[in-house]
């Protein structure tokens, strides 16, 4: 099984910074994709960044160049550096694991953005 512990996110203005991490435990193969996702009330979950353990990285067009995704292998954790916050950034952020077919969620963090 894998378990993934989330930390950071919070309340930030406008303009602010915030970091993730996410870290995982358990049967960790070496070849994977990490990432995050959010998700509004009443709205589907969707993509904000991956990062592959090769460290090929991915993001959704409406955080391209505020936010940052990296990776420790040896500490099979990711993080996620987001500045230039904005209100519509505010959501449940949830870290995320694929490898070999299955796919692992940690239990998501509010992310609140004040204008």
């Amino acid at each position: 099984q894998v378990q993934l512990v989330e930390s950071g996110g919070g309340l930030v203005q406008a303009g602010g910074s915030l970091r993730r991490s996410c870290a995982a435990s358990g049967s960790i193969f070496r070849l994977n994709v990490m990432g995050w996702y959010r998700q509004t009330p009443g709205k589907e979950r969707e993509l904000v960044a991956t990062i592959s353990s090769g460290g090929t990285t991915n993001y959704a067009d409406s955080v391209k160049g505020r936010f940052t995704i990296s990776r420790d292998n040896a500490k099979n954790t990711v993080y996620l550096q987001m500045n230039s916050l904005k209100p519509e950034d505010t959501a449940i952020y949830y870290c995320a694991l694929f490898q070999r077919g299955n796919q692992y969620w940690g239990q998501g963090t509010q992310v609140t953005v004040s204008s």
